[in-house]
C-alpha cells in the first residue's frame, strides 16, 4: 500500500470527498455488516466474499490509524536529528525510515522503502553524472539508515527485525560514456542487519576490479531464500495455485551469515 509522509493526506481515499458525519457513517457501516452476515448464512463457504470483507476492514483500520503513525509530534528533537530530519538533504528519506520504525512498533510485518535518487532520466541511476549522483545520494541515505539501526537496537527490536538494503543490480567497474556506469549483474553487494544474522560478517568477494564474483558466489534467489528462512518460511513450499515455480529458480539459505 503506497503511503505519503503527510498526516493530513497519507493514503489515497483516506477521507470522504465531502464532510460526512460519524453517525451517518456508522449507519452505512452497520447496514453493510448486516447484509454481509445474511450473505454469510446463505453462502458460508464463499472464500471470495470473506476475503473482500477482510480487505475492506483492513482499509478502514488503516484510515483510522495511519494518520497517527505519520504524525511526528511525539518524537523528540534528538530522535528526529538521528534520522537526519534536521538536514535538507536527508529529511525526506529520514521521514520514511522513522515511519518504518513506528510501523514496526505497531506490529506491521513488512515495510518497503525505495530511494530512486532523483535527477531526471538517465541521471537518477548513474548512467551519467556518476560522481555528483553518488555524492548526493550517499548524503541522503547514510544518516537515516544509521538512525534506524541505532533505534532498533536501543529499543530491543533489532534481533526480531530483519533490515535488508539491496539494489536491482550492480554497476560496471568501467565507465559508460564520459561520466556514467551501466547495469551490471555479475558482482554487487547486498547487506542485511538484525533478524538473528551474524554481525560484522563480510561474505563473498569480487575480483580486483569488481567485475566478477570470485568467492562464495550466490545468485539472487539465495538472498530470497535466506530472508524467507529468517522469517520461518521455506521458499520451496511457497506456491501460487496453478503456477508451480521451477526448481532451477530456487535458492538456498546462506548459512554462513546466519547466527
Amino acid at each position: 500500500m503506497p503511503l505519503r509522509i503527510d498526516p493530513t493526506n497519507p493514503l489515497d481515499f483516506s477521507q470522504p470527498g465531502k464532510p460526512f458525519a460519524p453517525a451517518r457513517q456508522a449507519i452505512g457501516r452497520d447496514l453493510i455488516q448486516d447484509l454481509n452476515a445474511l450473505r454469510g448464512i446463505e453462502y458460508p463457504n464463499d472464500a471470495g466474499m470473506a476475503a473482500r470483507i477482510a480487505s475492506y476492514e483492513l482499509a478502514f483500520r488503516m484510515q483510522q490509524s495511519v494518520p497517527d503513525i505519520v504524525d511526528f509530534s511525539t518524537e523528540s528533537p534528538s530522535t528526529k536529528a538521528s534520522y537526519g530530519l534536521d538536514q535538507a538533504h536527508s529529511k525526506e528519506f529520514g521521514m520514511q525510515l522513522l515511519v518504518a520504525r513506528r510501523f514496526v512498533e505497531q506490529g506491521v510485518r513488512f515495510v518497503q522503502i525505495q530511494h530512486g535518487g532523483g535527477g531526471g532520466a538517465g541521471a537518477w541511476d548513474a548512467h551519467r553524472g556518476l560522481r555528483a549522483n553518488h555524492a548526493k545520494n550517499a548524503l541522503a541515505v547514510d544518516q537515516p539508515i544509521a538512525g534506524l539501526l541505532e533505534e532498533l537496537e536501543q529499543r530491543g527490536m533489532l534481533d526480531e527485525t530483519l533490515v535488508v538494503f539491496a539494489t536491482e543490480f550492480g554497476r560496471t567497474p568501467g565507465s559508460q560514456g564520459s561520466d556514467g556506469r551501466d547495469h551490471h549483474i555479475f558482482g554487487f553487494s547486498v547487506w542485511m542487519a538484525g533478524g538473528d544474522l551474524k554481525r560484522g560478517v563480510v561474505h563473498g568477494a569480487t575480483d580486483e576490479i569488481g567485475f566478477h564474483t570470485v568467492e562464495d558466489r550466490h545468485y539472487v534467489t539465495d538472498i530470497h531464500a535466506t530472508i524467507l528462512h529468517q522469517l520461518g518460511l521455506d521458499s520451496r513450499a511457497l506456491e501460487i495455485p496453478g503456477r508451480k515455480r521451477l526448481d532451477i529458480d530456487h535458492g538456498s539459505p546462506i548459512t554462513q551469515i546466519i547466527a
